[in-house]
């Protein structure tokens, strides 16, 4: 479902996805209009709500790169299917396959390593933990619970004693040298 005109992609520096809904698909005989998905608003959220979500310039021109050689559909989507119309999971599902294969060893394939794409998304936000990233800003940022980021992700937490102790320091320190003022 991702516009054009939800992406700020600016020529440097970060940038900005402001998501508006959802459409999961969930198989025509689970909507009311007997299509294969369902277009809503963001998981837990107000139906008209938008959720703000930084990029890394590295984002950014993957994007600018993918709209100055594609464009976008013809109701202003990023991405499209081989016929037109919205990506359905089995086509991206067929073209993830694919590049797991050529993207990883014989044995990593064989693994359940990055098996479906929505596992990109625990590595994300793994990766945002691991890298010092604030619960509170990292729950934001994917659009969850601090409660559910603490649940699923606790053993990504574990074994961070030295370094949180080190930020404990570090804090420590600068108010120390802020107590003491100007020399």
């Amino acid at each position: 479902m991702l516009s054009a005109d939800q992406c700020d992609l600016p020529t440097e520096g970060w940038g900005r996805l402001l998501l508006a809904g959802a459409r999961p698909q969930v198989g025509s005989a689970w909507t009311d209009d007997g299509k294969p998905y369902e277009e809503r608003q963001l998981k837990h959220r107000a139906r008209r709500a938008v959720r703000p979500v930084p990029i890394p310039p590295v984002l950014v021109d993957i994007l600018r790169a993918h709209l100055g050689s594609c464009g976008t559909t013809a109701e202003g989507r990023l991405f499209s299917a081989v016929r037109g119309g919205p990506v359905r999971s089995q086509e991206y599902g067929a073209v993830w396959k694919e590049a797991r294969r050529k993207a990883l060893t014989a044995a990593q394939v064989a693994s359940p390593l990055a098996a479906i794409p929505y596992d990109l998304r625990h590595a994300c936000v793994s990766f945002w933990l691991r890298s010092g990233v604030s619960l509170a800003e990292t729950a934001r940022r994917a659009g969850q619970s601090v409660a559910v980021l603490q649940r699923y992700y606790a053993k990504v937490l574990d074994g961070e004693e030295a370094k949180m102790n080190a930020l404990i320091e570090q804090g420590l320190a600068e108010h120390e040298s802020d107590a003491e003022g100007p020399g």
